[in-house]
């Protein structure tokens, strides 16, 4: 059985090993900071010293609690200090050779029950483990930047761990007010294998010539309320680190379709266009300011709008486009079919524009789609196919923009913009709950608090419909051929069940 954590050891003062000694200290743990270069550890804690104070300065704590996570802060001048240690966190290069060589070498200091931790964000816990004589006591810790504003902390079983020591570091996550969650050592773990499709299908969509990347920012952030669009996420975390973490995970799954990096940030990377830090990437910058921003679309000025005739695949849908027409000024017509000067608007899943003007047999030039998986209060995406009319674009642009909420028109695609995106995000999360990496409850925890999500995919899942989800990845799977729409199984077998995506099974005896 694992001891209780009273004290830490910290290997490698960085960013990111100041920010777990950082709220190590605060919840009362003692911190011994080590870091192979001179005089590193003394660094870090005189910069914990200066990050403590601010806190007190903005009344974020009090000068009792900065004085005493200050106390518990002890530099250590060799490796050999952090004998009597209850645990070590690792958070130094990641290069698996480097990790193992230092566990090893941690192992002739420590006893038995110490808990070696790695914080490592891509490599295999069971492999770094494997250079060790007790394997079973090596687990996973794995943090986010910032770490003490990343309340989340991923536990990671490796093949050989026993379960007591994550049970600890579990403990220990709480303690230091940290959500902890509990996975399996795959690829990625949850965090960066979850959130893999929200940027490579966006790349997709955009490698498709849809939509321009600010409008594919823009329909995500204001229709789905993502903090921030997948491209200017790019750019900020820079191409140089996403996208060979894209290809090694592809990698790692063995090519795996719904991992697929895709070619337009290799020829970025190539080009030296990685992102914020080099004032290029997908938007250009000045002094860390953006100055292309995506700005909304220029509303048309159209001086007589068209009767507008509604085809929708649910009454629900259909009486939902008829009150907010209604509400919008439309003359809406109700017979079965449209009238010669009609719009002719229809409301697919997973289909285009081509493909639903066809379903529902009316005139593709007068054809134009609208996305009903998002809050239509929230933002309005509405779609051409290659012979809509000018004047039809136009007509349903002004109309949907008539009381300011924001409105995209994009080209022709298999399921808009949102729904591709949204319906991958929740389908990759039920793949990672099928393959029984982490738990339902895990999986929403860690996305929504690592990647800023504004739900956890598979409640977002129950909320959007996972009907209307399958419907989608379904149909874009048939249409295109390509594997990576595949529904998951945890996705389908709900679907017919008619459960929750948070529904686990019950346990096999």
């Amino acid at each position: 059985m694992a001891r209780s954590i009273n004290i830490m050891g910290l290997v490698g003062t960085g960013v990111m090993g100041a920010g777990i000694a950082q709220i190590a200290a605060q919840a009362g743990v003692e911190v011994r900071l080590y870091d192979a270069r001179e005089g590193a550890a003394q660094a870090a804690r005189d910069n914990l010293e200066a990050t403590l104070g601010k806190l007190v300065a903005k009344s974020k704590i009090t000068q009792e609690a900065a004085d005493a996570a200050l106390a518990l802060l002890r530099p250590a001048a060799s490796i050999e200090e952090l004998a009597g240690c209850d645990m070590i966190v690792e958070a130094i290069v990641e290069n698996l050779d480097v990790k193992r060589s230092l566990l090893t070498q941690l192992e002739t200091i420590v006893d038995d029950q110490c808990i070696l931790a790695t914080n490592t964000s891509s490599l295999s816990v069971s492999a770094i483990a494997t250079a060790c004589k007790r394997p079973e006591r090596v687990a996973g810790f794995h943090f986010f930047n910032p770490v003490p504003l990343m309340k989340v902390v991923e536990v990671i079983d490796g093949l050989a761990t026993e379960p007591a020591f994550c049970e600890a570091l579990m403990e220990l996550a709480k303690r230091m007010g940290h959500t902890g969650v509990r996975a399996k050592d795959t690829p990625g773990f949850i965090v960066n294998h979850a959130g893999r499709a929200y940027g490579t299908e966006a790349l997709k969509i955009l490698g498709e010539g849809v939509a321009s990347q600010g409008e594919v920012d823009r329909i995500l952030r204001e229709s789905a309320g993502f903090r921030m669009g997948p491209l200017e996420l790019f750019d900020l975390t820079a191409l140089d680190v996403s996208h060979p973490v894209m290809e090694s995970i592809y990698e790692q799954f063995y090519h795996d379709p719904r991992y697929r990096p895709s070619p337009l940030t290799r020829q970025m990377l190539v080009a030296g266009r990685v992102g914020r830090k080099v004032s290029q990437g997908f938007y250009r910058y000045e002094n860390g300011r953006m100055m292309d921003a995506p700005q909304p679309q220029p509303v048309p000025s159209v001086e007589q709008l068209p009767p507008v005739w509604i085809a929708a695949e649910s009454a629900s849908d259909q009486q939902k486009l008829v009150s907010l027409l209604k509400t919008l000024g439309a003359q809406v017509e109700e017979g079965e079919r449209p009238s010669e000067q009609a719009l002719c608007l229809m409301a697919p899943y997973g289909d285009d524009a081509t493909t639903a003007a066809s379903c529902f047999g009316v005139d593709p030039e007068r054809t134009m789609c609208i996305d009903l998986l998002t809050d239509l209060s929230r933002h309005r995406t509405l779609m051409t196919n290659p012979a809509t009319r000018a004047d039809m674009r136009d007509a349903a642009h002004a109309l949907f923009a008539r009381d300011g909420v924001g409105v995209s028109v994009i080209r022709d695609s298999l399921g808009f913009v949102a729904q591709r995106v949204l319906a991958m995000v929740v389908n990759l999360a039920c793949d990672i709950a099928q393959q029984q990496i982490a738990s339902a409850e895990d999986i929403d925890n860690a996305v929504r608090l690592g990647l800023g999500y504004p739900q956890g995919p598979l409640a977002w899942g129950d909320l959007l419909g996972p009907r209307r989800l399958l419907t989608i990845l379904e149909r874009m799977v048939e249409m295109t051929g390509d594997p990576r729409y595949r529904p998951s199984p945890w996705l389908r077998r709900r679907v017919h069940l008619g459960l929750s995506l948070r529904q686990v099974e019950p346990a096999v005896v």
